[in-house]
């Protein structure tokens, strides 16, 4: 099984936990960070795709929503995992999962994860600091990224992950 993982990382904790992923997904995995490198492969190269981002000011990034319009309809076809990282949690956090992911992609897929989030002051420019400070009252650097749902997360990609004829 070829598996690919498309994401978008803008301080980092998303790149971690794509690549905790990929380190538990069976089979060939590729990860690619949409904000550094272009997908030149075609996604019928792959028998699955698991997309992942973050939310900043509310929405995910642009990047992953062009991703996800632009190649809808082989997405479909796909053995399909989405996951978010996000500092809000319970019902916010689905939420902002919801708004994050169109739903007849959501309902397609195969594992869903919330991996939680981080703030990383040392990564932020100035309009982000106010903004984190904001939300969590603090400017100590934080980490709620959430092992335990990632390794979930690849349990039941791995499970569920079986061959589609095309």
């Amino acid at each position: 099984m070829k598996s690919l993982i498309v994401y978008c990382s803008t301080h980092g904790t998303t790149a971690k936990a794509a690549h905790l992923l990929r380190k538990k997904i069976e089979g060939d995995v590729i990860a690619i960070n949409l904000d550094k490198t272009k997908l030149h492969s075609d996604l019928e190269l792959f028998d699955s795709v698991m997309i992942g981002g973050s939310i900043h000011a509310g929405s995910i990034q642009g990047k992953i929503k062009k991703f996800m319009k632009e190649h809808e309809d082989v997405l479909k076809r796909k053995n399909l995992g989405l996951f978010l990282c996000c500092m809000r949690e319970g019902q916010e956090a689905h939420l902002q999962f919801e708004n994050a992911f169109p739903s007849n992609l959501r309902e397609a897929a195969i594992a869903k994860g919330l991996f939680g989030g981080e703030f990383i002051f040392s990564k932020m420019n100035f309009f982000e600091k106010i903004i984190a400070k904001s939300v969590s009252g603090s400017t100590e650097e934080i980490s709620h990224l959430d092992l335990e749902s990632i390794n979930e997360f690849a349990e039941s990609f791995n499970r569920n992950n079986k061959y589609l004829p095309v």
